[in-house]
């Protein structure tokens, strides 16, 4: 099995602690990995503002750089479900890094360590369009794919939410258009967490992340956020 990593841009940017992360724990699992060289983007910033028409050569350039993988793998919902409904030959092999632990690898156990409090931000293009989890609102089995996970941390404390499943108003091209409505959005978000009692929050989604970062900072909270990688990855010695 070779995996080919896809790094969304703004993780290449300001987060590469998290696709380092993600890099090794794919590495530790047993996976072969490759990182295609060359900037690709999945086109999903002109996509939601409406220039979908416009984002052919962004198609054109993954697909090319990414077709002779027998898996994609990112550590962002929002751009796999991008890709997964635009780019219909990709959509049988790309996988966001929580579900292809889960579904493809069946991870059932890790070598993993991080004594916090923590508490999960369920992403809405994670929830409601890769459906890692079970929606609040149907009457069904609730299930969690990244708890799941989480639970085989060691010394990891999952920390429960008043409201499990809010979106935190980043949106991404909203936040920028409603600005307004997307900051008190997140900051009912981040009281949800704080309140709870959580040191951490964590996401398979580093978009929400970071706009929850944002507000946590200028609102000087001692709360922190981290992708999911970086706890999976975590073990006695620090991340490896």
């Amino acid at each position: 099995m070779t995996v080919g990593l896809f790094i969304p841009c703004y993780i290449d940017q300001f987060y590469p602690q998290a696709a380092i992360a993600t890099l090794r724990l794919l590495q530790r699992l047993g996976v072969t990995v490759e990182y295609p060289q060359g900037p690709v983007c999945c086109g999903q910033p002109m996509a939601n503002s409406g220039y979908g028409h416009l984002t052919k050569g962004c198609d054109d350039l993954f697909t090319g750089s990414y077709s002779s993988y027998d898996y994609v793998v990112s550590p962002s919902g929002s751009c796999v479900l991008h890709i997964k409904e635009h780019m219909h030959p990709m959509h049988g092999k790309i996988y966001e890094l929580v579900e292809f632990l889960t579904d493809v690898l069946k991870v059932d156990q890790l070598d993993a360590r991080f004594p916090h409090k923590v508490s999960i931000h369920q992403s809405c293009h994670g929830l409601r369009g890769l459906y890692l989890s079970q929606m609040s609102e149907r009457m069904a089995p609730a299930f969690s794919k990244p708890e799941r996970l989480l639970k085989m941390v060691d010394g990891l404390e999952l920390i429960d939410l008043h409201r499990s499943d809010e979106c935190c108003g980043f949106g991404g091209t909203f936040c920028v258009s409603e600005e307004a409505v997307s900051v008190k959005m997140g900051k009912d978000r981040v009281k949800d967490h704080e309140t709870s009692g959580a040191e951490y929050i964590t996401s398979s989604d580093l978009s929400c992340l970071m706009h929850m970062e944002g507000l946590l900072k200028r609102s000087k909270s001692p709360v922190k956020v981290i992708h999911i990688a970086e706890i999976l990855n975590h073990t006695e010695h620090g991340a490896q």
